[in-house]
Formats: C-alpha cells, structure tokens, sequence
C-alpha cells in the first residue's frame, strides 16, 4: 500500500456481485476519513456491478489506512478492488478537457448486435469521438424474443468534435441500411432534455394508411390516386398539384364513404403508447397534415391531440365535389403551421418534435429542434436529421433518452 500513500488522489475500482448496502458501507468508511468523492460512476449488467470512485484524500499520510480498511470491507462483500494513484496534473488535465462538446448516439432496432455496435464504435472512433458511456434505454430482451413486436435500444454518449459530420453520417446511414438498425445522433444540449411539443404528419405516420388512397378505391380510381400519392412522397411532383389532381378524381363519391373508410384506419404500431406517454408528461401534441381534417378530428378525439391541421374536402348536397377548400396544406405551409402553434404555445422551435415520412414533411422536420423521418421514402431518410425505420413510433421515446423503466405505459 506503500505506493498509493504518495498519492492524495486515488481511483478505486470495485466489482463483483451486486447486493443492498455495498455503496453505503464503502461510503461509511470514506466518510470516517473525511474523504472528498470527486467522481463516481456505477453500471449494472444483470447482478454484477461495477463502481468506481475518485477520492482526493485529506492528508497523504493517512492514505494507507483508509485504503486497507477499503480492501478490507471489499474482501468482506466479495468484491474485488483495484487502486489506481492519479498525480495532480493527470486530474487536472482531466477536468479541463470535461467542457468537451458532448453528443448522444442511440441505436435502435428489433435487436442489438455486437457487429452493428463494432461498427458503429469504429466510426465513432475513426471521427475524432470518444465513448464516455453506455446505457440501455429498453427493456430487458427476452432470450427467444419475436422480431416483429421486440425492440431494443442503446444509447452513448460521446465527447469531441466529429472531424466531418456529413462524411459520418453517410456511414451511419450506410450501416443502417447494411444492418436493418437506426442510428440516430444529436447534439447532447438542455433542449434534447427539454422538448415540449410534438408534431405529426398523419397518414403513414400516426396511421398505417394513406386516406386519399382508401377513398381513391372506394371511388373506383384506387390505382391512378396510388400512382400520384407515390410519387409525391417521393417528392417527384409537386404536392399542391398532386393533390388536386387526385381530389378530382373522388368527385362525385358519397359523403357517407368518409364513415366507413374512418373506421378501418388503425394506428402506426407504437403511436397510442407514444400519445398516452406525451400525454402523461404534459407535452402538447398536433397533427399537421397533408391529408384531411374529417379523419384528423377523429384521430384527435381518439388520441386527445391538442391541434389538428389538415386539408378540407368540399362537400355538397352529401357528395364530394373533387375540390379542396381553403389553402393547401403542403410542405411550406406544415412549416408554418408548426411555427404557429409553437408561438402561440410560448415553446421555442428547439423545443418541437416533429415527425413524418413523405417529401412534403421535410420542410417542418427541418424546423423543428428534433425532425424524425418515420418509416420515411429514401429521399426523405437522407435528407432529415434523424430516422426511425426498424421499430415503431414509439421509438421516439427513446430518441428523447427515455427509457422503458422509467415509462408507466
């Protein structure tokens, strides 16, 4: 013990069996010292643990009793122990490069692979970025889980500056799609913790669907309106005019056709999860959309969002007359709506969480503090900041950093 008695600054390393009461013993003897704790950290992976505690010591000289009293209590909880000196300049070179830009890295998907996360690391590492930590934010997997309804998250936080973001982000996307995972990263500021409004484009995100094309069937011209509503979302026409274009074909089509399309609508898998947690948090909800208020007032009813948005379909003597009343709700004007409500909310627009998966979301993904393309066309996956294309939407959860724990629905 001679060694570490030089030393006023010591890191104590303890691991072994997790039970009640190992961190309250050890903290009762560095309290018996008049120990200074200038960092701690513990992790746990199923019973075992792992604490680490950097201690200054009052007085050098009485280092060695307090450090064999340590290994005493850690022989006693079955636990082993590892000292390690750190001079005055190694802590001071430590706490000033702590102010270092700090970043979350989540990864999510059905499953977790030890590939995906070496893969992940090496980019991480190849761009300048250290990995500081490592939490799982989902819950525990089951050992034979199914796919289809499992999902799995971890999230990193790294410090450092990126050498080339864009160039680390082309790999992340290529991994994403070489490994069915998503990988989204973001600055790790007071905002991400912060968010207080989110926002939704409705069909092919809140709901499976796509409305204009249910009605389109209905009407007899299912296969034309599927064409256009495709190659809008993939941004190829102009969504104004693609809208027009497929509204006039629903001319004619009874206004009772509304009802029944209404009620075989189902939600995105993890979109009512994801409105009774927001909920529960106080967070204010809205649907902006391309689509049309009748189902948009539905799902708000059902959902309790707190603004709907979307498109009115004119409707006389009970038929549909091919027209859209009002201004059109594309891709500039979600923008602005998103702007609207977040002013008249008081919430700044670092604050919004906006999510959707056609061309005509990216303007209100890219003004929103968090944009999330959901299950979104290529162009769309490129173009926003972060993607969810391997889970639910209530992947969004953890994107905010919740975890599943934590998480009363």
């Amino acid at each position: 013990m001679s060694e570490h008695a030089e030393s006023e600054i010591v890191l104590v390393n303890f691991s072994g069996t997790d039970r009640p009461g190992i961190t309250a013993s050890l903290m009762g003897i560095l309290a018996g010292y008049d120990v200074r704790v200038l960092d701690i950290g513990q992790a746990m992976i199923q019973d075992t643990l792992a604490l680490g505690i950097l201690i200054k010591l009052p007085d050098a000289a009485r280092s060695a009793p307090v450090l064999k009293d340590l290994l005493f209590e850690a022989h006693k909880l079955d636990l082993r122990v590892r000292f390690t000196p750190v001079s005055g300049e190694e802590y001071e070179r430590w706490v000033v490069g702590e102010p270092r830009q700090r970043y979350v890295l989540t990864l999510l998907g059905r499953r977790v692979t030890a590939l995906q996360i070496a893969r992940i690391a090496g980019v991480v590492t190849a761009h300048g970025l250290n990995i500081e930590d490592i939490v799982r934010l989902s819950g525990r997997s089951a050992l034979h889980d199914d796919d289809r309804g499992s999902r799995a998250c971890l999230e990193l936080t790294l410090r450092g500056e990126p050498a080339d973001a864009d160039a680390m982000k082309a790999e992340f996307l290529s991994i994403s799609e070489e490994m069915d995972v998503d990988i989204s990263f973001q600055e790790d500021n007071f905002y991400r913790r912060n968010r207080r409004l989110v926002v939704f484009d409705m069909d092919s995100t809140l709901i499976r669907e796509e409305v204009i094309d249910e009605l389109a069937w209905e009407a007899g011209a299912g296969e034309a309106v599927s064409r256009v509503t495709a190659a809008a979302m993939r941004g190829e026409i102009d969504f104004s005019e693609s809208l027009r274009q497929r509204v006039a074909l629903l001319e004619g089509l009874e206004e009772s056709v509304l009802e029944r399309v209404a009620e075989r609508l189902t939600l995105t898998e993890g979109a009512e999860r994801l409105l009774k947690t927001l909920r529960t948090l106080g967070y204010r909800t809205a649907v902006i959309s391309g689509g049309f208020d009748y189902f948009g007032r539905r799902l708000q009813r059902r959902l309790r969002l707190d603004y709907v948005h979307a498109n009115r379909l004119e409707i006389v003597d009970g038929r549909l007359t091919g027209r859209v009343l009002g201004e059109i709700v594309d891709g500039e004007r979600k923008a602005a709506l998103l702007r609207e409500i977040a002013a008249e909310e008081g919430i700044e627009l670092a604050q919004v969480i906006a999510v959707g998966d056609g061309a005509n979301d990216l303007p209100m993904l890219r003004v929103a503090g968090l944009g999330i393309a959901f299950h979104a066309k290529p162009l769309v996956q490129k173009s926003a900041r972060q993607a969810i294309s391997t889970i639910g939407l209530d992947g969004v959860l953890y994107l905010m950093g919740m975890k599943d724990a934590e998480n009363p629905h």
